[in-house]
């Protein structure tokens, strides 16, 4: 593998970013494709309906019991390295999940997806390390085109798990063993990457270093991740449920994985103008639209459920996600020095993980006992707590 480097282009478009925008894309389609299939294949094999998201579950949790160790491994090998040990456990998960299908052994599944949660932990990094490979001034430009490297998630994703469903005669089984290329790919790509290189310990030493206690007391790093986690929350509540309640209403997977489609497209392709719309308007107006589409999802949602008002609430819920995402990555930015950014990085993404494994096994639950309406009726309450921290830093601002 190859050294990071210290040399970082002062154009916006270089060769690092846009490798960088193309392994997130890889990301997403690991990610997108796990949570189109995961609930359905765990509803497959499990005898207790409730359980079903489990499998989903355990991705997020595992995300969140590595970050952690990610945030360790990044220190110490930095990012290039780190990132290509993710992806490497990415292709041991999804041949383990494959193995799971093939046995029809749901808890071996829920293990599989456990571990793939190490990729997931370093996949969320990806957007942090964009604002390092280009000059400071495009911070957020680089920070939402990354996140716009979701589009190739959002195409190749659901239309992976629906060409390879019945690929093998277990269901599903090539979507798995599908991921497993994709991760070996991006481990190719990855080592073509030119990160920064990591200070000399004499210089971090001579750099501010705050516990994470101190970065953490900071209110904009509070609500930044606050509204990162909870985002992430009311996203995951109802993507993670929407294949599940589609199929209750008698829709076949094909229509889900459109729907999906188009959720995930809501979600990457606003990052191609994101970045420009928070350097003219500010992070906070940004992040209220986001929250605004959020409520209008919900509001769809509570509508009804014909195909068109599952396409229009999760097209609506990806926009949001996007503006109050990517408005809470760039907002934190400001809160702390380079000195401190593993350990700040990896709060929030504990944060986020945390909150996406609450929300995964209580989609299954509530989706199964119910219903899709009480489902879309909880999701109110993260928005409202949302709200309160965007509030605060809007009162703040202009004192």
């Amino acid at each position: 593998m190859t050294q990071e480097h210290q040399y970082i282009p002062t154009r916006f478009f270089n060769k690092n970013l846009i490798l960088l925008i193309i392994c997130q894309g890889l990301f997403l389609t690991n990610n997108v494709t796990f949570i189109a299939i995961n609930g359905l294949v765990g509803l497959n094999l499990t005898p207790t309906p409730w359980m079903a998201t489990l499998p989903i579950m355990g991705y997020v949790v595992g995300g969140a019991l590595s970050t952690t160790l990610v945030s360790r491994v990044q220190r110490i090998w930095g990012r290039q390295k780190s990132f290509q040990l993710g992806l490497l456990v990415a292709v041991f998960s999804a041949l383990l999940c494959a193995l799971a299908a093939y046995q029809r052994n749901f808890w071996l599944l829920t293990l599989g997806t456990l571990i793939a949660g190490f990729y997931s932990a370093n996949g969320q990094l990806y957007r942090f390390a964009a604002a390092e490979l280009t000059d400071a001034s495009f911070k957020e430009k680089a920070v939402s085109w990354v996140l716009a490297g979701g589009l190739l998630g959002a195409v190749i994703g659901p239309n992976l798990a629906s060409w390879t469903k019945n690929s093998f005669e277990v269901p599903f089984l090539g979507a798995y063993l599908s991921l497993a290329i994709a991760g070996a790919l991006g481990i190719f790509i990855m080592e073509k990457i030119q990160f920064p290189a990591q200070a000399s310990k004499a210089i971090q030493a001579s750099q501010p270093n705050r516990s994470l206690w101190q970065i953490a007391q900071q209110p904009i790093f509070i609500v930044a991740a606050l509204s990162s986690a909870l985002s992430y929350g009311i996203m995951n509540l109802l993507m993670a449920a929407t294949p599940l309640a589609m199929e209750v209403c008698g829709y076949p997977f094909s229509d889900a994985a459109l729907v999906l489609q188009w959720h995930v497209i809501g979600m990457f392709a606003p990052g191609f103008f994101t970045g420009h719309l928070i350097r003219r308007w500010g992070n906070l107006p940004i992040m209220w639209l986001g929250l605004l589409l959020n409520g209008a999802c919900i509001a769809v949602a509570l509508s009804g459920t014909d195909l068109h008002q599952f396409f229009i609430a999760l097209l609506l819920l990806g926009v949001g996600w996007n503006f109050l995402f990517t408005g809470a990555t760039t907002l934190s930015l400001g809160t702390y020095e380079p000195s401190e950014k593993d350990k700040a990085q990896g709060l929030i993404n504990f944060c986020v993980f945390s909150t996406m494994a609450v929300t995964s096994l209580s989609s299954g639950a509530l989706i199964t006992t119910q219903g899709w309406e009480i489902l879309n009726l909880a999701s109110i309450f993260p928005l409202i707590i949302t709200a309160l921290g965007l509030s605060y830093l809007s009162l703040k601002s202009q004192k």
